[in-house]
C-alpha cells in the first residue's frame, strides 16, 4: 500500500495481488496508526466489494483500489461530521458525485478522514478528535485542512485520498507530507456533495504519490455534472496523453523567493528551476504587486468568513446531527446546539456576520471583492505572457505542533498564503515534492491559467524527472 496506483493496477492486472489483500493491508495500517487520522470506517463492506473483485483488466485503473475520503464528503450511509461535534451522528442519504465516479471505476472506499472543523483552518489541529499529526514525525503538523486524508498518504495506508481545498488545505499537506496535492480549476470537478465552506473558493482536490497518478484521478472526476450548476461543460482534456514536447514559459515571484529565510529550501527550489532550463523552459523573474501579495490573507478571510457563515447557518441542531435533549424556546434551542462549535469556527461566524451586516458590507465585503478582483487581474496579465507561475509552497518544512498559535498575525505573511492567490483566481494548482530536509519533505508549486491541467501535470512530470521522488513515503509509516 505503499506504492503508487499504478504500481498497484499493474499488480491487480497480472493477479500477483488481490484487491482483498490490498484492503486487509490498508485496514491493518489502519488499525495501527498513531497520527489521529480517521473519523468513520467502513470497513466491513470495503471486504465485501474487494472479494467480488477477481479480475482486473489493463486500463481499469482504479478497479480494486483502496481510498479514503475527507469527512466532509457526503459519504451514503457512513457518518459524515466535518470533524464537528455539531453533526455527530449524521449519516447521509447520497453519495457526492466523486464517490459514485470512484465507486463506479471500482475504486473501494475505506473511510472518512479527519480535518479541521467544516475544513476552516489550516493546522489539522482544530478538528473534535484533536490533532492530526505527521507521519513523518509526530511532533509536527501535517496541515490542513485536508489533513487525515495527506497523513494517510504519508503513512502509506493508500495511494489516493480526496480532500478540498479553499485556501491551500490540499497542497499545504501536501508539501508537509510529500505528496503530488492537486487543486484543480473551479467547477472542473464537481462540488455536489462538498459541505459548503466557502462557495467561490473551494474545490474538491486529491492526493496522490505521483503525477501520473494525479493525470488519471482527473480523468475520471473532471466533467459536468447536472447536479452543480457551477460544474464545467467544457470537455475534458485527455490528461494522460504524452506531452507536446513543447516546453512553456514559466516565471516566478521575486519577492516571494527573496523572503524565504531557509536557504536549503531555496536553493533547491532555484536547482529545480535550472534543471527546467536545462530542458528548454523558459523561466523568468516576475515581480507580482507586494501590496496585493499582502491583501491575499485578509482578503481571503472576509471573503470566506461571509461565505461561510450563510453556507453553515443550516446547522441549527434541527437538519442534521445532534439534536437539544431539551430548551425552553426556539432561541435556546438554537444556541445550544450551535454552542458545540469550536471557538474558531464562532469566531470565523461573527467575523462574516459582521462583515455582511448592511452598515460594514461597503467598507468590509465589497472592498474584499473589489480587491480579489485586482488580483485576478493581475493574474489575468501574467498568464498574457507565462504559461505558468511556479513557486515554493511553504517556506519551511513541517512546523512543531506546539508552534500552533490561535491569534492572528500582526502582519501580511504572503508567504504561507500565496497559494490562496489559485482559490481567489479559480486557476488550477499542484503541489510535489521537490527535496527532504532532516528527513523532512518540503515543496514546489506549478500554477496554470484556467482549464490547463494538462499543462500543469506536463510541467510537474518534467519536475518530477529532475527531483527523482516519485512516490514518496514516510519510512516510519509502514
Amino acid at each position: 500500500m505503499n506504492l503508487t496506483i499504478k504500481e498497484l493496477h499493474e499488480l491487480l492486472v497480472s493477479k500477483k495481488v488481490t484487491s482483498e489483500e490490498l484492503v486487509l493491508e490498508a485496514i491493518a495500517k489502519i488499525k495501527s496508526n498513531k497520527n489521529n487520522l480517521m473519523e468513520a470506517e467502513c470497513f466491513e463492506e470495503a471486504l465485501n466489494q474487494a472479494r467480488k473483485i477477481t479480475e482486473v483488466k489493463a486500463g481499469e485503473y482504479f478497479k480494486g483500489i483502496p481510498f479514503l475520503c475527507k469527512d466532509n464528503i457526503s459519504t451514503k450511509g457512513i457518518e459524515t461530521t466535518a470533524s464537528s461535534d455539531v453533526l455527530l451522528g449524521y449519516k447521509p442519504i447520497f453519495d457526492a458525485e466523486v464517490i459514485t465516479r470512484l465507486k463506479d471505476a471500482g475504486a473501494i472506499l475505506l473511510g472518512k478522514t479527519t480535518l479541521d472543523e467544516l475544513a476552516m483552518g489550516g493546522t489539522g489541529t482544530s478538528g473534535h478528535k484533536g490533532v492530526t499529526t505527521n507521519p513523518y514525525d509526530d511532533k509536527r503538523l501535517i496541515g490542513g485542512s485536508s489533513c487525515g486524508s495527506a497523513a494517510a498518504l504519508a503513512a502509506g495506508i493508500v495511494p489516493f485520498a480526496l480532500g478540498s481545498d479553499t485556501g491551500d488545505s490540499v497542497r499545504k499537506p501536501a508539501s508537509y507530507g510529500g505528496l503530488v496535492g492537486i487543486k484543480p480549476t473551479w467547477g472542473r470537478i464537481s462540488r455536489f456533495g462538498l459541505f459548503s465552506f466557502s462557495t467561490s473558493l473551494d474545490s474538491i482536490g486529491y492526493f496522490t504519490r505521483s503525477v501520473e497518478d494525479a493525470r488519471a484521478a482527473l480523468k475520471l472526476l473532471a466533467g459536468h455534472d447536472e447536479k452543480d450548476m457551477t460544474s464545467s461543460n467544457r470537455p475534458v482534456d485527455d490528461y494522460l496523453k504524452p506531452p507536446s514536447g513543447k516546453k512553456n514559459k514559466l516565471a516566478y515571484f521575486k519577492n516571494i523567493i527573496d523572503n524565504i529565510t531557509d536557504t536549503e529550501i531555496k536553493n533547491k527550489f532555484y536547482q529545480v528551476i535550472e534543471g527546467l532550463r536545462s530542458k528548454g523552459y523558459v523561466v523568468e523573474e516576475y515581480v507580482f504587486p507586494q501590496e496585493l501579495l499582502n491583501a491575499i490573507y485578509p482578503t481571503y478571510m472576509i471573503i470566506s468568513c461571509a461565505e461561510s457563515t450563510s453556507n453553515n447557518a443550516n446547522l441549527d441542531g434541527i437538519r442534521f446531527g445532534n439534536g437539544v435533549d431539551s430548551a425552553s424556546d426556539y432561541e435556546e434551542y438554537i444556541r445550544t446546539a450551535r454552542n458545540r462549535f469550536s471557538n474558531l469556527i464562532k469566531r470565523r461566524f461573527v467575523i462574516g456576520n459582521f462583515s455582511l451586516l448592511s452598515e460594514n458590507q461597503d467598507e468590509l465585503f465589497h472592498k474584499a471583492q473589489k480587491v480579489r478582483r485586482a488580483i485576478v487581474n493581475e493574474i489575468n496579465n501574467f498568464f498574457k505572457k507565462y504559461d505558468a507561475f511556479i513557486l515554493v509552497a511553504a517556506p519551511t518544512v513541517a512546523p512543531l505542533v506546539k508552534s500552533v498559535s490561535t491569534g492572528w498575525s500582526t502582519k501580511p505573511d504572503f508567504l504561507e498564503n500565496h497559494l490562496g492567490l489559485a482559490n481567489l483566481s479559480g486557476t488550477p494548482s499542484l503541489t510535489l515534492p521537490i527535496g527532504l530536509k532532516n528527513g523532512l519533505p518540503y515543496a514546489i508549486n506549478i500554477t496554470t491559467n484556467l482549464f490547463e491541467e494538462k499543462k500543469l501535470f506536463d510541467i510537474s512530470s518534467d519536475i518530477e524527472d529532475i527531483t527523482k521522488l516519485k512516490g514518496l513515503v514516510c519510512e516510519r509509516g509502514e
